[in-house]
């Protein structure tokens, strides 16, 4: 592959994980920022939203020279708007370019030193680098870039979202989750396993099949919380016409600017839309939003569709499975694997039962939400197999704070063992990430401590109901409890690593 050279200032286009190029500038890092580990990257902020991000050399091309071929893949509104952006940004860097050049004042910048492990941060010290910012004109750009040798340049085939050290470096100006850039359009692919289940997988296919085609039908969306707002986010993005509503009526204000529709109550919404998915905290909230006042089941008609997306237990699935399709209606269930960053980044996994044809039905919208959707078969399924996986990653992410205290306690670096866990079989984003964030104090919510506590409450109850042994997740669910009770709910579930060291 050629080799291009860039620096703070020059135009690019980045990619990142599974989202398609997208324009941007490489600006220096906040300094309290830490770079990504072993990783030759630029710091990249991204035309026509908020995010920064680091991004990897080999998934950055200069923005001049691949221009054309960006616009011919990609399409979208949004994306025309960063490209829009770009322009704008040029022709008033070139208008203060005069300026500047009149008064004899330029000066050359200094080609950035890309980022190794062992590199001293190059955020830091003398170089003049260090005072370019965000709105800093780039009037030299166009010639350094095109200037470079990039014939045969080709995206580095491996996803970022298997760099244990990378994906959670997407960061936002604004302190409300992140909507990341435009997902990457993604193509069907059905296969049948021998248990019967069935997935529908989203494979990268934005030069086979432009993008995703959104359903024509009008879909409804209830709870805006940590998961419902990235879906409902994705959702718009990618073209679907989307009414939304929420208890706390204020969250929908953003999704209204961003093209939803404001329904005043859930029977308005589902009257008002073909499909309506929900997700809400728990079993309760899930029966009162469909049977309480001006509740789902007052809006249901035959053929009216609901998708329950809440992670619940299998006999409320199987109660309000009941109930809509008394009324005529079509069920269902579709809980979703994944966290709040997941959910902004169009990467859940789908656990879907109930009826098959509005499983087909959902296609666009599940493609928009998440990598993988499997249909498990009948109502409850999804419920089962949704509790079983969250009961393991429960009593694992409590076995990790477990070791990682123990650690502390025998005079071991928690920060060794995180690196020796990291090199090992048990390698994952998720152990890295949660370890992290503990050790830095981080306790943010991506999963509440609260939701995961339910979960294993719920996955116990379910072993007990066919006499099955749960010992493991028993154990653990002692001690989420015990972070409970010392004011960790709303946190997220690494905060359970509290637990022991009160």
């Amino acid at each position: 592959m050629a080799t291009v050279h860039l620096r703070i200032g020059d135009l690019v286009w980045g990619k990142l994980g599974r989202y398609p190029p997208w324009p941007g500038k490489i600006v220096s890092p906040p300094k309290d920022l830490k770079k990504p580990r072993g990783k030759k990257c630029f710091f990249v902020k991204f035309f026509g939203t908020e995010d920064h991000a680091w991004i990897k050399v080999e998934q950055l091309k200069p923005y001049h020279p691949h221009k054309e071929e960006m616009i011919k893949i990609n399409k979208g509104k949004r994306f025309q708007q960063a490209v829009d952006a770009v322009e704008e940004f040029l022709k008033k860097g070139k208008g203060k370019d005069q300026s500047t050049e009149s008064k004899g004042r330029k000066a050359p910048a200094k080609p950035m030193k890309i980022i190794e492990e062992d590199d001293e941060d190059p955020f830091k010290g003398g170089s003049s680098d260090k005072e370019l910012t965000d709105s800093d004109p780039e009037p030299s750009s166009a010639q350094r870039l095109v200037a470079g040798t990039v014939s045969g340049f080709k995206w580095e085939s491996s996803p970022v979202k298997d760099d244990p050290h990378f994906h959670h470096f997407l960061l936002s100006q604004s302190e409300k989750p992140a909507s990341s850039i435009e997902p990457i359009s993604k193509r069907l692919k059905i296969i049948e396993e021998d248990t019967g289940s069935t997935s529908i997988q989203a494979a990268d296919s934005t030069a086979l099949n432009g993008s995703i085609t959104p359903t024509d039908k009008r879909i409804g969306f209830l709870g805006l919380g940590l998961m419902g707002s990235g879906v409902v986010s994705n959702l718009l993005k990618m073209g679907h016409v989307v009414t939304v509503w929420n208890r706390t009526a204020e969250k929908c204000d953003l999704f209204i600017q961003e093209g939803a529709r404001l329904g005043r109550t859930p029977a308005e919404v589902v009257s008002m839309c073909d499909i309506t998915f929900s997700c809400v905290s728990d079993p309760k909230a899930a029966r009162d939003l469909v049977l309480g006042p001006s509740g789902v089941l007052q809006g249901i008609r035959p053929g009216k569709c609901y998708v329950e997306m809440s992670t619940i237990d299998p006999e409320t699935v199987a109660e309000l499975s009941q109930v809509i399709t008394s009324r005529g209606g079509r069920f269902l269930e579709a809980p979703v694997s994944g966290s709040q960053q997941l959910s902004n980044e169009g990467m859940l996994v789908i656990l879907a039962a109930g009826d098959r044809s509005v499983y087909e039905d959902c296609s666009s919208c599940f493609q928009a939400m998440g990598k993988t959707s499997f249909f498990l078969g009948e109502v409850g399924n999804a419920a089962r197999m949704m509790l079983i996986l969250n009961m393991v990653q429960g009593s694992y992410m409590a076995t990790i704070a477990e070791g990682l205290t123990l650690a502390q306690a025998t005079g071991q670096s928690q920060q060794t063992f995180l690196d020796i866990l990291c090199q090992g079989q048990m390698a994952s984003s998720f152990v890295d990430q949660k370890c992290q964030n503990i050790l830095q104090g981080n306790f943010k919510p991506d999963y509440y401590l609260k939701h995961i506590q339910k979960d294993l409450r719920l996955a116990i109850s379910m072993g007990d109901s066919v006499n099955h042994p749960t010992p493991m997740a028993a154990a653990a669910n002692e001690v989420y409890k015990r972070a409970k009770a010392l004011d960790q709910s709303d946190n997220d579930m690494s905060a359970v690593y509290r637990a022991y060291i009160h």
